[in-house]
């Protein structure tokens, strides 16, 4: 008789359904699914999708369909099988951050962003059952704007003294002993360990890289246990429906929002007490340059994904959590614009539209949530503008043509991005645009 094998989503519900059912259970027998030709296919599929740049190597995506797909995973194969197979090193690129700063990227080659893809297809269900209700980076059916709508909900519930933490290079001064250990855990598998050992050795001694395919799981196994004493303050100080505490974590960007009254003032101290252990025992360092203390009933504000936060009255004198898009993510949008405008001044108009409606469609996607109609109409006017001086410097007019180039024919017939709309998060008040 022999046994049906297991496709890959079955196996990954399988994983997540045990984990989830008994939280001290250490799987074995791994390796051999991450090794498998499906799990090996799905990973390429997966980094084929985000594409991306070569690695060290130079290999690109059309080299290797080039020479045969089938080919270059079974030779990858071979290598996991026999426990040849040895990671390259990660090309770096720096990529600029606000402000003017830069931050180090690492791009893998494609054979290792296949391992790690094939290794995080197999380990996220396990710890993806393991992660807490608060932990929104990088998760599945997880967003930002899930975070976002959680933080908004706790301001409306009077949840108005924010400890806003800033880790300090988070990602590069994970300890990969401590890393291992959490895996350990939960994996009785050699193979696997072996094989997550490589996979972080080659990029240095300690630290993920930024870029890395597993880097966003591990990054978030790492914090876990701060996210579960969080959740350990909510139920402590739960009252049927309600608490005191409330957090949201993407990555290591955390904000820790505690209830407002004055009895609640042992517990802000007590919550920021046990953090400060907690990342002392992870041996992550907190920015206390960045880090603050808002208490957003004295008008103050914080800053959490891209968005400000304040707290305001509405048109019906209740009050309202506000979200704007902060002022250096516009001006950062309005830079990468320019550096377009400006290396386009000869080319045809439709080519500069082209380039500029995919940046505009995701930046207005993301900031939508929040109360960007003002914001909205600002970029929209500067883009409008641009794009009319474009048209008059290539007809050599003066002027920007507003009797000459109607709106209607930008947007229709050019087809310049048009869909500026803002789309209000829900909550339990209605959040009016201000």
């Amino acid at each position: 008789m022999t046994k049906t094998p297991i496709h890959l989503q079955d196996l990954r519900r399988r994983l997540y359904v045990k984990a989830k059912a008994e939280p001290a259970w250490r799987f074995w027998g791994l390796y051999v699914h991450v090794c498998k030709r499906e799990t090996l296919q799905e990973a390429y599929l997966a980094a084929r999708a985000n594409d991306g740049a070569p690695g060290i190597d130079g290999v690109t995506f059309a080299a290797v369909e080039a020479g045969g797909v089938e080919e270059f995973l079974d030779q990858l194969r071979k290598e996991l099988v026999e426990r040849t197979y040895r990671p390259q090193r990660a090309r770096k690129v720096e990529i600029p951050k606000d402000g003017g700063k830069t931050r180090q990227l690492s791009i893998p080659s494609i054979r290792d962003r296949v391992v790690q893809g094939a290794l995080k297809l197999i380990l996220e269900p396990i710890f993806g059952a393991d992660f807490q209700p608060g932990s929104f980076g990088y998760r599945p059916n997880k967003s930002a704007h899930t975070a976002i709508q959680r933080v908004s909900k706790a301001i409306l519930e009077g949840k108005t003294c924010v400890i806003d933490f800033d880790l300090r290079a988070y990602f590069d001064t994970v300890r990969h002993p401590i890393v291992l250990e959490k895996v350990a855990r939960r994996v009785d598998d050699d193979a696997v360990l072996w094989l997550l050992k490589l996979l972080l050795e080659v990029s240095g001694k300690q630290g993920v890289p930024q870029g890395g395919v597993i880097s966003p799981l591990l990054s978030n196994l790492y914090l876990n246990e701060v996210d579960q004493m969080l959740e350990r303050a909510k139920a402590t100080t739960r009252r049927e429906r309600w608490t005191a505490v409330e957090y949201a974590r993407f990555a290591d960007d955390l904000v820790i929002l505690v209830d407002w009254q004055p009895r609640q003032q042992w517990l802000r101290q007590a919550v920021e007490k046990r953090l400060r252990e907690e990342f002392a025992k992870l041996q992550v360092e907190v920015n206390e340059e960045k880090s603050r203390r808002v208490d957003l009933q004295q008008g103050e504000s914080f800053g959490f994904l891209g968005l400000e936060f304040r707290r305001i009255r509405s048109r019906r004198g209740r009050w309202m959590p506000l979200l704007l898009p902060k002022g250096k993510k516009r001006t950062a949008l309005l830079g990468k614009l320019k550096e377009i405008f400006r290396a386009s001044r000869s080319q045809p108009v439709g080519g500069v539209i082209e380039k500029i409606n995919p940046i505009l469609r995701g930046w207005v996607k993301y900031f939508a949530i929040g109360h960007s109609s003002r914001c909205f109409s600002y970029i929209r006017n500067w883009v409008e503008t641009r794009i009319r001086r474009h048209l008059a410097r290539a007809c050599q007019r003066r002027g920007f043509g507003w009797k000459r180039w109607s709106r209607e024919w930008l947007y229709g017939t050019l087809g310049l991005f048009s869909e500026y709309r803002v789309s209000y998060q829900p909550s339990n008040s209605a959040v009016a645009p201000v």
